[in-house]
């Protein structure tokens, strides 16, 4: 279990090293001069030439490429983004305050997606090809389909325009979270409901499940220990890819709908060429993937001991 942690974490490392190295390469190498989006951003008018070799100066650009990227992952090593381009500011105390709308917003957004997938989930394997299975995996088919800034748009339409029951922009109340949060939720509930739905119904079609029905054990007991199980190894795969996406998608949904959040940070850095903001954000949703997928291992190994024997 220790060596196979321990390459996880070597694995881990490689890919959060690769990602560094290629944000900043991309970064680097875009078309357009950065200094100059860097000066009109700052001064927010017509710059001179001698304001942007300043600039460039100022934000490291005036030097070849190999340096430049030492200079970023010197600090970056020990957890310092540096500072912003433009506003002259450290990274992280900006960063955190937009992490602090984010966060709740997908958490929240978690949780309505569990409170809609687990209870289809598990009325339409009761009744397996019923017309309440068919019209569930229907609904849940229609979630996955449908882009989650074109639901948003529809559900600002609805309860925001026509009925006018919610705001639709801003954060300054619990209610303007409800809409984008029922954003996120409906596509998590999408996917991770058509996953349980087929793990419930291979665990049910497992040959040791009869042979348990004839020991007079209870169904509910059935349930709980041995289905459960068997069909928690891909909604966990699924749950565990959906909390990652989940940065994604609040991007989308925050530009949506107005919300300060890690999604505008991430798109006034990009409009603004603040290289070091987009490499602070690019930077940590490649850790959180890499933390959630090393968890995903680690919990596969603790359920089934199995898995991953041939290549660990």
């Amino acid at each position: 279990m220790t060596r196979r942690i321990l390459g996880l974490l070597a694995r881990a490392f490689v890919v959060l090293s690769g990602t560094a190295f290629a944000t900043f390469t991309l970064l680097w190498y875009a078309p357009g001069d950065p200094a100059h989006a860097i000066a009109m951003a700052r001064f927010d008018a017509i710059v001179s030439t001698d304001i942007v070799d300043i600039v460039r100066a100022e934000a490291g650009l005036d030097v070849d490429f190999w340096p430049a990227f030492i200079n970023w992952l010197t600090p970056l090593l020990q957890g310092d983004f540096g500072y912003s381009s433009v506003t002259g500011r450290a990274i992280w105390p900006d960063l955190l305050s937009a992490i602090s709308y984010t966060a709740p917003l997908a958490l929240v957004g978690l949780v309505i997606g569990l409170m809609l997938a687990i209870p289809l989930a598990i009325f339409a394997t009761r009744y397996p090809e019923s017309w309440l299975d068919r019209t569930a995996v229907a609904i849940a088919s229609l979630g996955v389909a449908i882009p989650a800034y074109w639901l948003g748009l529809l559900l600002i339409l609805l309860f925001s325009v026509k009925l006018a029951w919610l705001p639709a922009i801003g954060a300054r109340t619990a209610s303007h979270m409800i809409l984008p949060a029922l954003t996120l939720g409906c596509g998590v509930a999408a996917a991770l409901m058509r996953i349980i739905r087929s793990g419930i119904l291979e665990a049910k079609c497992q040959p040791f499940i009869p042979a348990l029905q004839r020991r007079s054990i209870s169904q509910s007991r059935i349930a709980r220990s041995h289905v459960a199980l068997h069909a928690a190894i891909p909604v966990i795969t699924v749950f565990g890819l959906e909390l990652a996406f989940l940065l994604e998608g609040t991007v989308i949904v925050e530009v949506i709908f107005g919300r300060p959040g890690v999604g505008r940070f991430l798109v006034k850095a990009i409009e603004a060429r603040d290289f070091p903001k987009v490499q602070a954000v690019v930077v940590l949703t490649a850790l959180l993937f890499v933390t959630i997928n090393l968890l995903i291992d680690i919990i596969y190994k603790l359920i089934e001991p199995r898995i991953g024997d041939n290549n660990a």
